[in-house]
């Protein structure tokens, strides 16, 4: 455990519990951020954090998720507005760095944290949009061709698993194993194997679509494809979807119903090269949530 500070009753850094998340919602919701309980189990089951406590009180956290060797994301990076201005984001991050050791290693940024991130190394670039809503039923989104899209199997897992380390370049078995227990996976398929997926799952205050990864001549419709389905299956619900700048999806999005209401800047810090000979014509059209990627 490490003081940030040299008196006793300064703020602590420490892993972060399971017994902190209670209090961990209480931070994001002071941000207006929509976590849950079960959205910081979720993170946290599927990654590792550090905590900060000030006499006794959570007012700080960071979390990371190791994608393979070689890379990882970083999220949920929070401190208290009682408490800023001490040194805690900075202790957080040169925690996590630590930690993270050679990994690449990127994370979707607000604003404020912009400044920060750039002076530890990370290179903004592109965009992400975040759509999201009360569904209406009078959505364009009913008039999606989606005749090629079917509920994913057991069998169809290694080719989703495939196609989606094909699309990020990273090892994204374990968030996947994680949405194949709970969540609504969909996939396309022409008859000679999956072509796209995407995820929907409850999520915030309401229901998230993401990941949405397509390959092939038709990735942009097939995403669209997928998308119009999982929205049209939960109508009157709350649907985020975050996407990215590449997509091209953004206008399509508000024109169905869901609007952007904000963004975020995708960053990368990269401290070692790691060979990717790959070519691939897989992309990335949604994230899980911001945090995780």
């Amino acid at each position: 455990m490490k003081t940030l500070h040299a008196a006793s009753a300064d703020p602590q850094l420490m892993p972060l519990r399971a017994d902190h998340l209670s209090q961990a919602v209480d931070l994001s919701r002071a941000l207006a951020w929509p976590y849950r309980e079960a959205d910081w189990r979720f993170a946290f089951e599927l990654g590792t954090g550090l905590a900060v406590e000030a006499e006794g009180r959570l007012v700080g956290t960071a979390l990371w998720w190791p994608q393979g060797e070689s890379h990882a994301t970083v999220g949920m990076i929070i401190v208290s507005s009682a408490m800023q201005g001490k040194g805690i984001g900075r202790a957080l991050m040169d925690g996590l760095l630590q930690r993270t050791g050679e990994r690449t290693l990127i994370l979707n940024s607000t604003q404020e944290g912009l400044a920060l991130y750039t002076r530890l190394g990370f290179i903004a670039h592109g965009q992400i949009y975040q759509h999201q809503a009360l569904l209406e039923q009078a959505s364009q989104f009913a008039a999606h061709d989606g005749a090629h899209v079917r509920v994913m199997q057991v069998e169809d897992e290694p080719s989703v698993r495939q196609l989606d380390r094909a699309a990020t370049g990273r090892d994204r078995s374990a968030l996947l194993s994680h949405l194949f227990d709970i969540g609504i996976l969909l996939v396309v398929d022409y008859g000679d194997g999956v072509a796209a997926y995407a995820c929907a799952r409850e999520w915030g205050r309401g229901v998230v679509i993401g990941p949405v990864i397509a390959s092939g001549p038709a990735a942009v419709p097939d995403a669209k494809a997928l998308i119009a389905a999982l929205a049209q299956a939960h109508r009157d619900r709350f649907i985020r979807i975050d996407v990215t700048e590449d997509s091209g999806l953004s206008p399509w999005l508000s024109e169905n119903g869901l609007p952007c209401v904000g963004h975020a800047k995708p960053m990368v810090r990269t401290t070692h090269t790691f060979p990717n000979t790959a070519e691939t014509d897989a992309h990335l059209f949604a994230l899980s949530n911001q945090s995780i990627g």
